[in-house]
């Protein structure tokens, strides 16, 4: 794999984490959108899993990643 596909799964991750994120913060949702359907969740685990399986990230080094990504404000 090259370093532009790395690249471009890195950002799906780093999206997917955002868009999971925005998910669970129920509380600054607007009143006007509309909750996920259940499947999207169980789409994003699969897909969330997968990425960590191919890059072999730990559930930890994810976790690490993610804390940085909302202490530096880059993901709310």
């Amino acid at each position: 794999m090259d370093e532009r596909e790395k690249l471009r799964k890195f950002r799906e991750l780093d999206d997917a984490f955002a868009q999971a994120l925005r998910e669970m913060d129920g509380g600054s949702r607007p009143a006007s959108s509309k909750p996920e359907a259940p499947a999207a969740r169980p789409e994003f685990e699969l897909r969330l899993h997968g990425l960590m399986d191919e890059y072999a990230l730990s559930q930890g080094c994810v976790h690490t990643m993610l804390s940085t990504l909302l202490e530096f404000k880059k993901i709310v």
